[in-house]
């Protein structure tokens, strides 16, 4: 199942009950749970982590973190005085006055939701022993976002449907999941598009079940989508191996001799050939080697790993550069 599921997520929306919600805040309040998250995660033993305010770090490194899902978007843009604390491993990061004043994440590689969930909630707990949550006995933890309020809790993986994607299926399974209470969004979350065919899958409803239940659905719906994946590939091989070999044998390709190349053209046939490696066509590479390049080839992340600002045109000589050091 790894050459489906990408990462495992888990994430908790979390207010102190004492301060306005972030819409409301002023620079005071902003800064008054920044410097109480801060004293309390700098107490915690078991995780080490590094804090970062927001509007200190260069727009090229608040990228990077986009890249990497470490922090939001929005978070990255705020207009309000924001931070994040980021654990040594960048498994962990805990943004600090994005759309509610806590979002704990926590992400791994491969199929792995429950420690995701485990240290998620262990540093929660950790947490609210040292901050007054905004909690009600009937409604739960309370959030900014209405569809967040009860467990705040968002479960979802990354999954590379790229079969289902090329039969034409993601449509009418997008539809049925949707009524279902998942959402499906793209590669960077909320907004984004599914660029080389990668979905988020996650609950929408955090209300009115506990959070092991919440999470139990995502992942049934998840292992059903992994099945019909898996299926869509038998279907391809079947009925279009030439094709299917041909499309995934020019990726590979044009990945192992461009000397140019954008992100998006990239993700696209690093897709291709992940597909053809999890069929058995191709085995001249791996699929952890292709994982490796799905953060490398980004844009912010490409000019911090050699180390400068770069034009778009020297980022894709760059990119084509190390995909094709990286599938020697």
């Amino acid at each position: 199942m790894s050459d489906i599921v990408i990462t495992s997520r888990i994430r908790l929306a979390r207010n102190l009950s004492d301060v306005p919600f972030t819409i409301k805040m002023n620079d005071y309040d902003a800064s008054n749970v920044i410097d109480r998250v801060r004293d309390v995660i700098l107490k915690n033993k078991q995780y080490h982590f590094e804090f970062f305010e927001i509007k200190k770090l260069p727009l090229i490194k608040r990228q990077v973190l986009i890249e990497k899902h470490l922090i939001s978007p929005a978070l990255a843009s705020s207009k309000i005085k924001s931070a994040v604390a980021i654990d040594q491993n960048e498994n962990i990061s805990i943004m600090i006055n994005e759309e509610d004043h806590l979002r704990i994440q926590v992400l791994y590689r491969g199929q792995q939701i429950q420690k995701a969930w485990e240290d998620a909630n262990r540093i929660d707990d950790f947490l609210e022993q040292h901050l007054s949550y905004a909690y009600d006995e009937t409604w739960g933890y309370l959030t900014s976002c209405p569809t967040n309020v009860g467990t705040g809790l968002r479960a979802s993986f990354m999954l590379h449907l790229p079969a289902l994607t090329l039969l034409g299926y993601m449509k009418g399974i997008i539809d049925t999941i949707t009524k279902l209470g998942i959402a499906v969004r793209g590669f960077y979350g909320e907004g984004s598009e599914a660029a080389g065919n990668l979905y988020q899958i996650s609950n929408q409803i955090t209300l009115g079940q506990p959070e092991e239940d919440i999470i139990a659905n995502v992942v049934s719906i998840t292992n059903q989508i992994i099945e019909q994946e898996q299926q869509a590939r038998l279907k391809l091989l079947s009925e279009n191996r030439a094709f299917v070999e041909d499309k995934v044998y020019r990726a590979y390709g044009i990945l192992k001799y461009a000397r140019n190349i954008s992100s998006n053209e990239a993700l696209k046939l690093i897709s291709d050939v992940r597909m053809g490696i999890s069929m058995g066509i191709i085995k001249e590479t791996t699929i952890d080697r292709l994982d490796v390049l799905l953060n490398l080839i980004q844009p912010a992340i490409i000019q911090d790993y050699f180390g400068r600002e770069m034009t778009p045109e020297e980022r894709d000589i760059k990119r084509a550069e190390l995909i094709r050091k990286i599938l020697e």
